[in-house]
């Protein structure tokens, strides 16, 4: 079997990094003068439910191929494990896409009573919409990076390989002070 934990931990942090992309990319709801726009939600949805697609199928790639080649099962479970966060996610991105479609739909019909207070709200409930599939987006990113650090190759196999390695390295770390001379037991030492 062999050890596929480098290219595990890469794939954990290439998709930490799409789901820190996605994040970067919500809109922003505390601009009065750029309202949100439907279709640009909607596109945001869209291109998360790419990136959800994509952490599926390395869930079932890897369970799929456990045996065989050796994928670790801490990268499997994280994974797996990132799918609820990122369904939380795009659960928040699809109510911003619903009030945004009912907001749309009030405005064809026109000038209803309390349209105003209804606009109110619908800003109101995508804010903490957006503001649920940010934290959940982080949280995804977070925990991905984190097993990405659990799963990587520890350093007493990287120093076992460089032992077993004929090319000379310079060690990482400097070497440490020296001690400063013992004294003899029965002798006294004096300080300042």
């Amino acid at each position: 079997m062999t050890d596929n934990s480098a290219s595990d931990v890469l794939a954990l942090r290439a998709t930490a990094s799409g789901f820190d992309a996605v994040r970067d990319k919500l809109p922003i709801t505390s601009d009065p003068n750029r309202p949100l726009e439907n279709v640009a939600v909607a596109r945001q949805l869209s291109a998360f439910g790419t990136l959800l697609t994509e952490l599926a199928d390395e869930v079932l790639f890897r369970a799929a191929e456990h045996r065989r080649d050796g994928h670790t099962a801490p990268a499997i479970m994280a994974f797996a494990a990132a799918v609820r966060p990122a369904s939380e996610a795009a659960t928040a991105l699809g109510v911003v896409a619903h009030r945004l479609a009912a907001r749309d739909q009030a405005e064809q019909i026109g000038d209803a009573p309390g349209a105003r207070d209804e606009c109110d709200y619908d800003r109101l409930v995508a804010g903490n919409a957006l503001g649920m599939a940010d934290k959940a987006l982080r949280q995804t990113a977070e925990d991905l990076r984190a097993a990405a650090a659990a799963t990587s190759p520890s350093s007493a196999s990287a120093d076992a390989a460089r032992s077993r390695s004929t090319t000379a390295t310079t060690s990482p770390m400097p070497p440490p002070a020296a001690a400063p001379p013992a004294v003899h037991p029965y002798r006294i030492a004096r300080g300042r």
